[in-house]
């Protein structure tokens, strides 16, 4: 019989992300390890598992879970990295940065959004996660500088204010391209002499706005 704490649907969540190339070890056991079903609003937890992008809150989504293992594989993440994330959503993304470095900063713009993430990563004790209400592309000066950037809605363009936020050697990864279309994840790296950019994969994600929104 399957094991209760490892349904069927887990295992093949876990069975597709090696299919499709996520190869980096700890990402492959944070997914495992993180409950993606509490981040998901309740009508969908038999499905939390699919491959596939989820309604939230706020006609926001919790993308689908080779996108977050993969866009984490990309970040090549190390335990002594200081993490920002534009758009905490549902925390997911949140959670699985959590168990791979130091420190997240999370920026929400919807206070809804931003209330529900930080109790569902206070009960699961990812306490090296800050939850910000605010606005993506104006980072507060005194967060300072990052190892590690992640943007997890859709840009027409990578702000250059947010790319200088970079440490040396620092990575950031955005979908980049028209905000109600196909965009394209970009990885920037700083490097001495400026930044290398490369083209990764096509994504969907919901547009990066301005400001904290007006709605609860």
């Amino acid at each position: 019989m399957p094991d209760s704490q490892n349904p069927p649907e887990k295992m093949k969540f876990q069975l597709s992300l090696r299919r499709r190339g996520i190869s980096d070890q700890a990402v492959l056991r944070t997914m495992e390890d993180v409950p993606r079903e509490l981040f998901v609003e309740p009508a969908d937890r038999g499905v939390a598992y699919c491959d596939t992008a989820l309604g939230i809150a706020c006609g926001q989504t919790i993308s689908q879970p080779f996108v977050v293992a993969y866009m984490t594989e990309q970040l090549g993440l190390q335990k002594s990295h200081r993490v920002l994330e534009i758009g905490t959503g549902s925390g997911y993304q949140s959670a699985v940065l959590s168990r791979l470095c130091a420190h997240v900063l999370t920026i929400e713009r919807y206070r809804t959004l931003a209330d529900r993430a930080r109790a569902r990563l206070e009960k699961l004790g990812c306490d090296n996660v800050e939850v910000l209400l605010g606005d993506g592309f104006d980072v507060p000066a005194g967060a300072g500088n990052f190892d590690r950037i992640l943007v997890t809605a859709a840009m027409e363009q990578i702000p250059d204010a947010l790319a200088q936020r970079l440490e040396p050697e620092g990575v950031l990864i955005a979908p980049v391209g028209p905000l109600h279309g196909v965009q394209t994840l970009i990885r920037l790296v700083r490097t001495e002499t400026g930044f290398e950019r490369k083209e990764l994969v096509d994504v969907r994600f919901v547009p990066a706005l301005p400001g904290i929104a007006r709605e609860l």
